[in-house]
């Protein structure tokens, strides 16, 4: 079982930026494929698309082709922390982010980036961005 704790949503104007980070605990993580996801507003769980995902062994990233260039994915070892670093944002980017994780690797991710992948999720950090 993996525990996962989101922080540093908030509301921010265009074009600015925010760092959220989920800080992970439980067993064996340290081989665990880690991703975000946001859920738009009136969008169903079902609905979540697939933001970035980073794998905890060897640091390697995948995108969504909408954030490429603005968001960064990254991991802390000593802090057993993910980060997303969001720039450039817009209010498009409106959503509840989540923290997930989950055993495969990020290979199978790169081939199916679905919510449906991932076992373990965290409660969610609201990011809003104003016109």
């Amino acid at each position: 079982q993996v525990q996962l704790v989101e922080s540093g949503g908030g509301l921010v104007q265009a074009g600015g930026s925010l760092r959220l980070s989920c800080a992970v605990s439980g067993r064996a993580f340290s081989r665990y494929s880690m991703a975000w996801f946001r859920q738009a507003p009136g969008k169903e769980r079902e609905e979540r698309e697939f933001v970035a995902a980073i794998s905890w062994s060897t640091a390697s990233t995948y995108y969504h082709d909408s954030v490429k260039g603005r968001f960064t994915i990254s991991r802390d070892n000593a802090k057993n922390t993910v980060f997303l670093q969001m720039n450039s944002l817009t209010p498009g980017d409106t959503a509840n982010y989540y923290c997930a994780a989950d055993g495969a690797d990020l290979g199978a991710v790169v081939a199916a980036p679905t919510w449906r992948l991932f076992r373990n999720w965290g409660q969610g950090t609201q990011v809003t961005v104003s016109a």
